[in-house]
């Protein structure tokens, strides 16, 4: 019987080298009501390549002469437009994480359950059909809560990144590249970096933009719930049930659902999510039928999961599942040259929220900014720049009119002055400026002694390297003529 959810006039080519799999794969589809195609070596699928276009390509990894994924790049390369899926041989983790971060969709193991053939090749064929006609459904669903413009959307995802430091701008071009795959992406980075807000570049920027955006924070539900919470309940599965539930799975149907903090999530669970992953069905509580499911899985996490999968905290074939594709997002110690133009944005933020002209930071606040751990990074950042705003009572912000916060390597104390210029009766005309000179002076000592390696000349004078780097900037000091830049190492 034909599927009715099957994408109108959807065009398949299977590629398998066993003339058995390959009729038993063309009937399948035939069954769901697709248009199909079948060739047994990569010569032939080239053949039928040149002559049409297909929505969907699904293609065994090894063919007699060559592999599958070779047939997958070439089709990204061209940019064609299909969507491909490959058939890996049973617990090949290896070639299936391959094929996945050269631009298939998904894959299929060995051997393949016929069930969940129909499943993924339903899913990834209504991705491509959607795109093709505009996705004019998901449109019309999500026309209340998104912007008209999907692209002008992702642009203002992506630039809620702030920064123009090398590292971060890794992390928006990594965004940009693995947006419009399937693929699942595991998010890194410690608490307050900006995990959620990549998230949700990726889901602004992917073919799924107009669909739902479910977040869950997995340490924050507790144990007895996952379940119900998770793949839903019906109707008298436990006692007070009085109408069916809706999970987070169906809650994300033909959009995004971003796990975060999945690290925290206990083992049983684990299993159970590995499971719904893999079959791209559920089961909700209490229900007599599976559910398929169509949602993209991001996931993110501030432990080290490989560590985790050692401790036997976390299960290792679900890693491999979660971690397609990472994205490490550095902490802001690693990129200090982003604080001005971050609260810069971050005052900018608090200002419409409250209603009032955005305020600026002396030159002072920025210079206490940057003597700060940040251990919180973005989060304490922004708590940071909130109390100063509500206890400031000018345009200029000062930090000292915030809750005192201990600061590294302060300028020194009136007294300390005093003593060292004790044998000296002329007082300086601008206390900054001489104190500047003074700082100049010795830093310009210290890397001359250090043949002007900048993370030397820190360490000789008890500064970060990112307090070293500050320094140099905000007095002006030049490299020498015979190099372009200060080295670090």
């Amino acid at each position: 019987m034909t599927n009715p959810s099957a994408p109108m006039n959807a065009h398949i080519l299977v590629i398998d080298d066993e003339p058995d799999l390959r009729t038993l794969y063309e009937l399948t589809l035939l069954r769901e009501g697709y248009r199909v195609e079948t060739a047994g070596s990569v010569k032939e699928a080239r053949e039928l390549l040149e002559q049409q276009r297909f929505d969907v390509v699904i293609t065994d990894m090894r063919l007699p002469d060559g592999l599958g994924i070779e047939l997958l790049v070439s089709l990204r390369a061209a940019m064609r437009g299909e969507r491909c899926i490959v058939i890996t041989a049973h617990g090949s983790a290896e070639n299936a994480v391959e094929s996945l971060k050269a631009g298939a969709f998904d894959y299929l193991t060995k051997p393949v359950d016929l069930k969940q053939f129909r499943a993924v090749v339903s899913s990834v064929a209504q991705d491509n059909t959607s795109v093709r006609q505009g996705s004019t459904r998901l449109v019309a669903a999500a026309s209340a809560a998104l912007p008209a413009d999907p692209s002008r959307h992702g642009e203002e995802a992506l630039a809620r990144l702030v920064g123009t430091s090398v590292a971060m701008q890794n992390v928006k071009d990594r965004v940009s590249k693995v947006a419009r795959s399937m693929a699942p992406v595991l998010v890194y980075g410690e608490s307050g970096t900006g995990k959620e807000l990549v998230a949700k570049a990726l889901h602004a920027n992917s073919h799924r933009a107009n669909g739902p955006w479910v977040a869950v924070n997995c340490s924050a539900i507790p144990e007895t719930l996952l379940e119900t919470e998770f793949f839903g309940a019906k109707k008298g599965a436990y006692t007070g049930s009085t109408h069916d539930r809706e999970g987070f799975f169906q809650a994300a149907r033909s959009g995004t659902l971003f796990l975060d903090e999945i690290g925290d999530l206990p083992l049983a669970m684990q299993s159970k999510l590995l499971r719904a992953i893999q079959e791209r069905c559920i089961r909700p509580i209490g229900g007599s039928q599976e559910e398929t499911v169509d949602v993209r899985i991001i996931s993110a996490t501030h432990k080290d999961l490989a560590a985790e999968i050692q401790a036997g905290r976390f299960r290792q074939d679900l890693y491999y599942r979660l971690n397609v594709i990472d994205i490490t997002i550095p902490p802001l110690r690693e990129r200090c040259e982003d604080l001005p133009a971050l609260s810069a944005a971050l005052l900018s933020r608090i200002a419409k929220e409250t209603n009032s002209p955005v305020p600026v930071l002396s030159e002072a606040a920025m210079w206490q900014i940057m003597q700060q751990p940040l251990n919180g990074n973005v989060r304490e950042l922004e708590n940071l720049l909130h109390r100063a705003v509500a206890l400031g009572d000018g345009a200029e912000l000062e930090l000292n009119n915030a809750p005192a916060i201990p600061i590294q390597n302060a300028p020194p104390k009136a007294s300390a002055i005093a003593e060292t210029s004790a044998s000296d009766t002329r007082l300086p005309v601008d206390l900054q400026a001489y104190l500047d000179a003074q700082e100049r002076e010795i830093l310009i000592r210290a890397l001359n002694s250090t043949g002007f390696n900048r993370t030397l000349a820190a360490n000789l004078l008890g500064l970060s390297l990112r307090q070293m780097r500050y320094r140099i900037a905000r007095l002006k000091i030049d490299a020498p003529a015979s190099r372009d830049e200060f080295p670090d190492e």
